[in-house]
């Protein structure tokens, strides 16, 4: 594992902090979720992409469901791999 690498999965997940007293519930539960998978990332020595850490925020904030996160996700990848 390289150290700058722990190092931005453990930013990424402090980014959910200010969500800690956030008035509503869900949000609060929610960015536990997100900051616990990141940190997970982290234990298994590997980073989050960006763009991840975007998609949580807006399925956070209520923009769009874990569904629609997981469907953007696969079709990033799925993009990524055809262009290489």
């Amino acid at each position: 594992m390289i150290d700058g690498e722990a190092t931005e999965s453990r930013k990424a997940a402090g980014l959910f902090d200010k969500y800690k007293n956030d008035p509503d519930p869900k949000k609060r539960e929610l960015a536990g979720i997100w900051a616990g998978s990141i940190g997970l990332q982290d234990v298994d020595g590997l980073s989050v992409s960006s763009y991840l850490i975007e998609l949580a925020i807006r399925n956070i904030e209520g923009e769009i469901t874990i569904k629609e996160v997981e469907a953007l996700i696969q079709e990033y990848y799925k993009n990524q791999k055809n262009e290489n």
